[in-house]
């Protein structure tokens, strides 16, 4: 994909920083993963201040996008494959 236009996405949360998307995701999902800056989600690269968490809830995956002139979003995204991929990158780092 390549762009998040193109994802048919949930806006969680609207002008919040890193912080506050780490501190939400890892309070209000049961699973999370952390990864670093450049770290591709639907072939888009994440960015922002390390760890960035990223959200799995059964089929969806939350994370955080910055859009340019717009501010930084919590998104939430069904996707059963990213979710497994993101689950196994998981289980493979423990």
């Amino acid at each position: 994909m390549g762009c998040v236009d193109a994802l048919n996405y949930e806006i969680v949360i609207r002008d919040a920083s890193f912080k506050e998307c780490r501190e939400y995701i890892r309070s209000h999902f049961p699973e999370s993963i952390d990864v670093e800056p450049g770290f591709k989600i639907f072939d888009i690269h994440t960015i922002g201040v390390p760890p960035i968490a990223v959200g799995i809830d059964g089929d969806y995956v939350i994370f955080p996008y910055t859009k340019p002139c717009h501010g930084t979003f919590l998104l939430r995204v069904q996707d059963a494959e990213e979710t497994a991929r993101l689950r196994a990158l998981k289980k493979g780092s423990k």
